[in-house]
């Protein structure tokens, strides 16, 4: 924690984030990374999902950068509920600037490196931001009725649609009442309130669950998302007094496999018929 509260501070000096005039320009960085976030045109909704602002303290900014000229606000041409952003030409002129400035003062940086240390520093920042990106992402309970949870199934059977050779079937994806309440339960994974992946439990038989469509999103993979999703329906069996999990995968999901595999799953004779299993797996819960 200490070591983490270090980086930050001597991170946000050195790139001059406490600065009023962010960059050298007229302008705190809180204005300066709005304009950047805007880029070809944005809702303020979109805006204040994907930087995490209070409403108020958005607009304001909005209305600030409109009265320099900075930006254009309107209405959206379908939805009236939908107020939009777009950078006007004085706009765009001052974002090119920026991003001239901020690659001068990375380079700036990385001045004083070798090739191999900047490369070894390269490689540290992606596992940092890998790292921050999975802790930022939360994986939530919901009723297997709600909205995400059912779009996440659609998504998940759409993805494997396409891997599968034969296609996939809806018809086998599981129903509501299966993964809610005591039957089962069912996790959303969300990223700044955005579904990136799901996971459900049922029971299978006394004392023995199945886990079922444990799906990431393209977007949020090689985070470590699937293990997450697995360990919180591990626990929600335990939770349930469960002393086994089950469960079945395709024989192209091969990183699936090998993840199972890693997390102690154990290949077991096929206990379904599922028509797209040719891998069965068990794991037994600790109490």
């Amino acid at each position: 924690m200490t070591a983490f509260r270090h980086f930050n501070r001597y991170f946000t000096r050195r790139i001059g984030v406490l600065d009023d005039h962010y960059l050298g320009q007229d302008r705190p960085l809180g204005e300066a990374r709005l304009l950047f976030e805007i880029g070809d045109g944005a809702s303020l909704r979109e805006l204040r999902s994907r930087l995490g602002l209070d409403a108020g303290y958005l607009s304001r900014m909005a209305k600030a950068l409109e009265s320099q000229g900075m930006v254009r606000l309107s209405a959206h041409p379908q939805d009236n509920r939908l107020r939009m952003i777009e950078l006007t030409p004085a706009g765009r002129v001052e974002v090119k600037e920026q991003n001239r400035r901020a690659n001068a003062v990375a380079a700036g940086l990385l001045e004083g490196l070798s090739a191999a240390q900047r490369t070894e520093l390269t490689e540290a920042m992606t596992t940092a931001r890998r790292l921050l990106r999975l802790a930022g992402i939360t994986v939530e309970e919901v009723d297997g009725a709600s909205p995400d949870a059912r779009a996440c199934l659609d998504a998940y059977a759409a993805d494997i649609d396409e891997r599968f050779p034969e296609g996939y079937d809806k018809s086998f994806l599981v129903r509501p009442d299966e993964v809610s309440g005591d039957a089962g339960t069912f996790f959303v994974a969300y990223e700044e309130g955005r579904p990136v992946g799901c996971g459900a439990l049922r029971r299978l038989e006394p004392g023995v669950g199945e886990i079922r469509h444990v799906w990431v999103h393209q977007d949020a993979r090689r985070l470590g998302l699937a293990r997450r999703l697995l360990d919180a329906l591990e626990r929600a069996a335990t939770a349930r007094e469960l002393t086994a999990v089950r469960l079945d995968t395709h024989a192209t999901l091969t990183e699936a496999q090998a993840m199972y595999r890693a997390c102690g799953y154990a290949e077991i004779p096929a206990y379904t018929d599922d028509i797209y299993g040719s891998h069965w797996f068990e794991k037994r819960l600790a109490p």
